[in-house]
């Protein structure tokens, strides 16, 4: 019993279980993608569809991200004790808690549409390409911007059955988002990527980082405010957006002096952007008679 509750534990950490931010940054946006094609509540059968599909697909993505970076990870100390890093899971066991997992998924997105399974095949391969983007992309969060934003699409495609230019425009403000917290990740972990070789947002960006960071925050506020202006009319969706571009300058005060500490606390607490946004939204639909 001990050496089977301690293995779970191990499978746990190694999907992140007890850091839900990860997840949350990928749910906001897609529930937001689905109250906006829905106009309004999707139902239950969707909404547990992309709540559980979310959760899953980023599980399985830490593994995947575990197993390509175990021999950089060694070299970071944040990064160390990862259990497939320290030998305490292997390879094999994690890639079959990731295979586990992704099979899962499909699984929930076999109930939605033709056109919604063939796209979840698309973010797959995005999902599995992102690990190794570090070695030969100079911004590897561009990337990882695809991977994140598939949801969005996809929740068009699974409540509308096309995927309309509105999706991709969101689409588009997602990927600005995720190049922001994703370059306040990298800025946490610089020192130790320039030594080992990775590359990273923070690193080819240099000096610029925190100015384009505050770019990427607007350009994502900036596109959805505009883009959805028509769909999604009540002030509290306005509201949203000040509470968002207030926590954009609290950003700021985080990263501005670089700190280690400071970068990654504004990672970690991203997910309350994107919480407004969503919540303005989905309130605004809310209050529509």
């Amino acid at each position: 019993m001990g050496v089977g509750r301690s293995k779970l534990n191990l499978y746990l950490a190694l999907i992140r279980w007890d850091r839900p931010a990860g997840w949350l940054l990928l749910l906001w946006p897609t529930l937001a993608a689905l109250w906006v094609a829905a106009g309004g509540f999707p139902g239950w059968h969707l909404l547990s569809v992309f709540v559980l599909g979310t959760i899953l697909m980023r599980s399985a993505g830490c593994c995947i991200n575990d197993v390509a970076d175990r021999e950089f990870d060694k070299h970071v100390k944040r990064t160390a004790t990862r259990p497939v890093t320290s030998g305490a899971v292997s390879v094999k066991e994690a890639l079959g808690v990731g295979a586990v997992l992704a099979l899962l998924a499909f699984g929930l997105v076999l109930t939605t549409n033709p056109i919604t399974i063939g796209m979840s095949f698309a973010a797959l391969a995005i999902t599995l390409a992102y690990p190794y983007a570090k070695r030969y992309v100079s911004m590897p969060q561009a990337v990882l911007g695809m991977a994140f934003g598939m949801g969005i699409p996809m929740a068009f495609a699974a409540v509308l059955g096309e995927v309309p230019p509105l999706a991709w425009w969101l689409t588009l403000g997602n990927l600005c988002w995720v190049l922001a917290y994703d370059t306040e990740y990298a800025m946490v972990d610089r020192d130790d990527d320039l030594r080992i070789g990775i590359k990273t947002s923070a690193i080819t960006l240099g000096a610029w980082d925190v100015p384009v960071v505050m770019l990427c925050y607007l350009g994502f506020i900036t596109i959805w405010a505009l883009v959805l202006m028509k769909y999604v009319q009540d002030a509290l969706f306005y509201i949203a957006i000040a509470v968002a571009l207030a926590q954009v300058v609290w950003h700021f005060s985080l990263i501005r002096t670089r700190s280690r500490e400071g970068c990654f606390t504004a990672f970690r607490q991203n997910h309350w952007l994107g919480f407004a946004m969503f919540a303005g939204i989905a309130a605004s639909y809310a209050m529509q008679p």
